[in-house]
């Protein structure tokens, strides 16, 4: 792919992993900018959807935008990308009449395809006349941000999981919520 003025990425990012890290600054490579698009955002009502069945349950979202926006910032400062190469928005998934409004219409929407529910998102963007760059995840290294919450809730390792920068900010959250 050539280098392209703006693509955009989404996700829960709840916590933001080295696989969202990874997929950021792929889209890096490939762009100018990179719109980082928070979904879920704090104040949307929460769809259930088959393809994910936690993604709308407040347990699979204890952190809001602020903090996860923070979570990003301070993982790409740490990978020592300028902040004038992305934007962080909050991104209403659920509300394809809304997207225009965050991320310009025509926008390609760059997606690592582990499951169907990122099946689902390709599709809802495609519908919505957004190109798609689709990457192909491997389910063998998949970080899952559902483990991450379990490791964090039960005391076991998770730092392995989480980029420089967002791994000392979740430590503090973690510690102080102790």
């Amino acid at each position: 792919m050539n280098a392209v003025p703006l693509l955009a990425v989404t996700g829960r990012f709840q916590p933001f992993h080295v696989d969202h890290l990874e997929l950021v600054q792929w889209a890096l490579a490939h762009a100018g900018r990179v719109c980082i698009g928070i979904t879920n955002p704090v104040g949307e009502q929460r769809q259930a959807h088959p393809a994910s069945a936690h993604r709308h349950r407040a347990d699979a979202n204890p952190w809001d935008d602020a903090q996860r926006a923070a979570l990003i910032r301070a993982a790409l400062g740490a990978a020592g990308v300028p902040p004038q190469r992305y934007d962080i928005v909050p991104f209403p998934l659920d509300d394809p009449s809304r997207w225009a409004a965050v991320v310009p219409a025509g926008t390609p929407q760059v997606v690592r395809v582990f499951s169907d529910w990122e099946r689902e998102k390709l599709r809802r963007f495609e519908a919505a006349g957004y190109p798609v760059v689709a990457l192909q995840g491997d389910p063998d290294r998949r970080v899952s941000a559902t483990d991450i919450r379990a490791a964090l809730a039960g005391g076991s390792p998770w730092q392995h999981w989480v980029p420089p920068g967002a791994r000392e900010l979740l430590a503090e959250w973690t510690s102080a919520a102790a």
